[in-house]
Formats: C-alpha cells, structure tokens, sequence
C-alpha cells in the first residue's frame, strides 16, 4: 500500500473510527495524511486556513484513541499500520 492508496479510502477509514469511537473521529477527522513510511502513517494536523500554527490536539490524541485509528485502518484496508502524529 501507498500514500495515495491510502488517500482513496481515507473517507471509509473515518467512518469506521467514527462508527468505534465518536470522541477519536473529533480528534482525527481533519488530520492530513503526510506521509507513508515503513509501516508508519504520518499524519499533519497544520491546515493555516484554519488556525495560524496549526492545531494543537496533542492531548487529545491519547494512545488509546490513536488504537482506534489503527484498529480502523486495519479493518479497511487490511494492512497494519502505527499512526504518527506529527
């Protein structure tokens, strides 16, 4: 799997969180897929056209919401993902 693979079926990925865990959709749902490596998905919550400096969630995305990211990813597309949040 690639970036752009994963790019196409990011909308399902995020139903599947949001159907597991409301409060890990909220903290994940406008994250930007930055970038695919070695089985690491890096995830870029910057977007200037919102918040000058990006948006801070780094409390609210606890390792056990995180597990819900991964655990829907898995569930989508089969593969095993960790999550980053850079």
């Amino acid at each position: 799997m690639n970036l752009s693979d994963l790019k196409s079926q990011w909308n399902q990925v995020l139903d599947e969180v949001e159907r597991i865990n409301r409060v890990a959709w909220l903290a994940y749902f406008d994250a930007r897929l930055a970038k695919l490596e070695g089985g690491k998905l890096y995830l870029d919550f910057s977007d200037p056209a919102k918040l000058a400096g990006g948006h801070d969630y780094a409390n609210a995305r606890k390792p056990e919401l995180r597990s819900v990211v991964e655990g829907a990813i898995k569930s989508v597309t089969g593969e095993s993902l960790e999550v980053i949040d850079a």
